[in-house]
Formats: C-alpha cells, sequence, structure tokens
C-alpha cells in the first residue's frame, strides 16, 4: 500500500510536528466540530472551544498516536491495539468519525505545512491516515 519512500516521508512529517501535536490536533478536531456537528456528541463532557485545556490535551493525544503509529506502519494494528479496544468497548464511538477526523487531519496538516504539504506528500499521508482510521475501526466487525 505504502513505497519505503512514501512510510519515510510520512515518518519524517509526524516526527517534525510532535512539537506542535496541541496545536494541530485542536485545529483538526475543530475543522472536524464544524463540518460535522454530529462528532461533538462525544465531547460533551469537556470544554471543546478553541484553546481550552482539553481540546488541546485530546488534540495532543490524537497526533501522538498518529505519529507513533508511523514510526512502524507494518506495525499498525499492534500499536492501536488499546486504542482500538478503548474507542469501540468503552467510549463507542462510531467508526465513521475516524474517517472524519482524518480527512479534518489532511486539511490541517495542509494549512499548517503549506507549500512542504505537496502532492506526494499529501498523496502519502491520505493512504497513511486512511489505514489508521481502518485500523482503528476494526474491532467494530
Amino acid at each position: 500500500m505504502l513505497s519505503k519512500k512514501e512510510k519515510d516521508l510520512i515518518k519524517e512529517i509526524w516526527e517534525r510536528l510532535t512539537p506542535v501535536a496541541a496545536e494541530i490536533g485542536a485545529d483538526a478536531l475543530l475543522r472536524m466540530f464544524a463540518s460535522y456537528p454530529g462528532t461533538k456528541t462525544y465531547f460533551s463532557h469537556l470544554d471543546i472551544s478553541p484553546n481550552s485545556s482539553h481540546l488541546l490535551s485530546h488534540g495532543k493525544k490524537i497526533v501522538l498516536a498518529i505519529a507513533e503509529g508511523a514510526q512502524d506502519i507494518s506495525q499498525l494494528t499492534v500499536t492501536l491495539a488499546p486504542l482500538q479496544t478503548l474507542h469501540a468497548y468503552q467510549l463507542r464511538v462510531d467508526p465513521r468519525n475516524f474517517k472524519l477526523l482524518s480527512h479534518s487531519m489532511l486539511v490541517s496538516l495542509a494549512c499548517y505545512l503549506g507549500d512542504e504539504f505537496t502532492p506526494v506528500a499529501h498523496a502519502a499521508m491520505d493512504k497513511y491516515l486512511s489505514a489508521f482510521a481502518a485500523v482503528l475501526a476494526e474491532k467494530y466487525r
């Protein structure tokens, strides 16, 4: 699915983004909430206003999980196993939301990276985030 060059590019991008994980993640979440308001229902117990500590904290968790998965994409199922269980059995998140967040994350990455988010990087990241979302949704089957 991903070439070695694409895997290396994805890994390098996420390594560069970990220092701003909270900001990138919060931006992606806000975009998702604005575009798909129904996704907010899972966060009703948190303050999800812009720059809130809850939003930044959860955004950081998301980006760090994505970055961790990018370290060894071939082991994505193993890396995400705890998150699969948490989201499927405890939080009961609608698995469609993972795709919605993936799309929102792509837009956030494009905004943050600007010209560095080349068509090649965009395509590779789209494939990776699609795989990430699919792995998270596996426990629902």
